[in-house]
């Protein structure tokens, strides 16, 4: 297999391959991860502060709603850098190890300050109580999200969902659990079968939803599909030019939706991480997703009746725990990987 450091092949008119994206070091990646959260925040402000059936102006425009357009790039990311971090560490500790770190911690303060902040605004805090540590455990655990907690948000337009958001992230820890099958099967050290892998896993996942029509099966191969793609393009980084100009091609045909759509996003994704803006910036993320769904509800429960309303009374608030979530949980637990992987190396 080819390491990072192969030479790639030499592209005219300043276009670069992948490969050549990862030797320069400093990318785009966290504003472009910082801009989709935002997106997914701005397209729930339609349903959230009008009801269910709302229906936001791009996907009045063109059929697809910016929610979904932000987890496509969201999951496309992810396919390139969670396939990297097996191919270079070639350790399933050290994958479950970081992939846990990355999304548990963060995810297990969310809920208990949502639990905290639910026991003193629900009119039923005995029952609420008495429920706290059933959800707490469904949601981290993710084997099934709990959407509900008593007396929480009933009487707001889209109803009693505490954290819409969070169904994502069983499916990415199943995309994760994928990549550690294959590499512990050994497909990242045969080039052929591993390519061989991610095309018959992208295969599958354009064909699962018409074979089997339950709603996870469906929405894992709706997301299953880009993260094959992200993984792809990390995969095939060698050979694979990132071009503006092809990129503008495939976004002609997105409203085609489907397979084509989560093609031009993640290969747009991709292109824009390497070739956007080099920006220094926190990782603010993972926590502007996790909370400002709560957050938005609320701004729908002390009557904020309008999306752009629901939009500039949760952004800042949102911003300020992502921040806390960033500087207080997720940096720091993801330091623990380092400390490990440094005193392992001082003991050997």
């Amino acid at each position: 297999m080819q390491s990072d450091e192969t030479p790639s092949p030499r592209y005219s008119g300043g276009i670069i391959t992948p490969a050549e994206g990862l030797a320069r070091g400093r990318d785009a990646f966290t504003a472009l991860r910082i801009a989709a959260a935002v997106g997914v925040l701005i397209s729930h402000a339609w349903p959230l502060a009008l009801g269910r059936e709302a229906v936001a102006p791009l996907e009045r425009l063109t059929g697809q709603s910016l929610g979904h357009v932000c987890v496509v790039i969201f999951i496309s990311i992810s396919g390139f850098f969670v396939t990297r971090s097996f191919d270079q560490g070639r350790s399933w500790q050290r994958f479950v190890e970081g992939r846990a770190l990355r999304l548990f911690p963060g995810l297990a303060v969310m809920l208990l300050a949502t639990l905290l902040v639910g026991l003193a605004i629900t009119p039923e805090p005995a029952r609420l109580l008495a429920d706290a540590p059933g959800y707490f455990l469904r949601n981290i655990t993710l084997a099934e999200v709990d959407y509900t907690l008593p007396g929480l948000f009933e009487a707001t337009p889209y109803g009693p969902v505490v954290n819409g958001s969070l169904w994502s992230l069983f499916f990415e820890a199943v995309l994760y659990l994928v990549v550690l099958l294959a590499g512990l099967g050994g497909l990242f050290a045969r080039p052929r079968g591993r390519d061989t892998a991610v095309v018959l896993f992208a295969l599958a996942c354009l064909v699962g939803p018409f074979a089997v029509e339950q709603l996870r099966v469906v929405r894992l191969c709706e997301l299953g599909l880009p993260f094959s793609i992200g993984a792809a393009l990390y995969l095939w980084r060698d050979r694979v030019p990132l071009s503006w100009t092809l990129a503008a091609g495939l976004m002609l045909l997105a409203p085609l939706g489907g397979p084509v759509l989560s093609l031009a996003l993640a290969y747009g994704a991709i292109l824009v991480g390497f070739r956007g803006p080099k920006l220094r910036l926190p990782d603010y993320s993972y926590g502007i997703y996790i909370y400002a769904f709560p957050l938005q509800q609320t701004a729908a429960a002390v009557g904020v009746e309008t999306p752009l309303g629901n939009i500039a009374a949760s952004f800042l608030p949102t911003l300020l725990c992502a921040a806390l979530s960033w500087h207080l949980v997720e940096r720091p637990a993801l330091r623990l990987k380092g400390r490990r992987r440094r005193a392992a190396v001082r003991q050997a």
